[in-house]
């Protein structure tokens, strides 16, 4: 039977439409295989992304540490230090804030007066501090900065720093819990210049009957554990002696400390800051300077210390005493 040429047109119409619509269907579960595999493929590197880069490499403590740095002058220093440490303290998963105490006043540089305000002005949360030099870098992953459970860890210690060797030696990095640093009413605000704060603080501690840890099986010793960044050459250090500068600083301050300090500077500015990713707050002090009793916070003008040294020794004299090193 012969179809109507009409018949015939509504039969290739109803075919094309057929024939469409299967390769719509096709296509339609080709694309949702392609986007299920991908689906797949995205979760697994995300996931694999973040065990390499947010996974910390042990369990986050208890507590937290506050890194007090003493800073002026360092900008260059701080650019390397803040994102430096960032990493090497998450690799060891402790809880850690960055606060700058920056020295904004005329005065002489007083590193142990602005370790002081540190410990005021840094979070309460924190239950230990790290009184930190900003161009000493940790080489080795070794050294640990969690909480010292012991009593005071001396990070840097003579057996480790890179220039000082003396026993007595406390300088660099010292960590030390807040019942600690208060219980020996922190560090003495005579230091202006450098040197001696921290053979004064050692002082305190010993006297307190406070036993100093340090770091345990470490052989990278002085050329692997530390890298210290400060060019002498360029920042020379100010061990200028004015007035009677030498003999009074000569024994352990009884007069300032902690308690002294809370009422005896200004915080000019406090900045959030960001360094390579790295948060640091930044505060601006100007500290307070007592001429009277200590009128070497500024030496310009002043009359040089040619007072005679006084060599006796007490219990109360903070001056190491340094072994003689053989002559080769």
């Amino acid at each position: 039977m012969l179809l109507r040429q009409s018949q015939v047109k509504l039969l290739i119409c109803a075919i094309l439409l057929f024939f469409i619509l299967s390769l719509l269907s096709m296509f339609q579960v080709i694309t949702s295989k392609c986007n299920n595999s991908a689906a797949e493929c995205s979760c697994k590197d995300t996931k694999s992304h973040k065990d390499v880069v947010d996974t910390p490499t042990k369990d986050i403590s208890d507590h937290k540490l506050c890194i007090i740095v003493p800073f002026r002058d360092r900008f260059e220093e701080l650019l390397e230090f803040a994102p430096y440490m960032k990493t090497f303290l998450h690799n060891q998963a402790v809880q850690n804030e960055v606060w700058v105490v920056n020295q904004a006043d005329k005065f002489r540089f007083n590193r142990a007066y602005l370790i002081n305000v540190g410990f005021h002005e840094s979070s309460p949360s924190c239950d230990y501090i790290a009184m930190h030099d900003v161009d000493l870098l940790p080489q080795n992953p070794d050294l640990l900065y969690k909480y010292p459970e012991k009593g005071p860890l001396h990070i840097s210690s003579s057996e480790l720093h890179p220039k000082y060797d003396y026993p007595t030696f406390l300088g660099g990095i010292l960590l030390i819990s807040r019942q600690h640093y208060a219980q020996v009413d922190g560090m003495s605000n005579k230091y202006w210049g450098w040197g001696q704060e921290d053979d004064e603080f050692y002082v305190r501690m010993r006297q307190a009957g406070i036993s100093i840890d340090r770091p345990a099986g470490i052989r990278t010793g002085r050329e692997g554990s530390f890298r210290h960044t400060h060019s002498s050459k360029e920042r020379k250090r100010d061990n200028a002696k004015c007035y009677n500068q030498r003999n009074l600083t000569r024994r352990r301050d009884r007069q300032t400390g902690l308690a002294k300090t809370a009422f005896a500077y200004k915080v000019i500015s406090k900045r959030q800051l960001v360094v390579d990713g790295a948060p640091v707050t930044f505060l601006d002090i100007h500290l307070e300077c007592d001429r009277k009793m200590t009128p070497w916070c500024n030496c310009t003008g002043a009359p040089p210390d040619k007072n005679t040294p006084d060599r006796t020794r007490d219990d109360d004299v903070i001056v190491p005493l340094l072994p003689k090193k053989k002559k080769t």
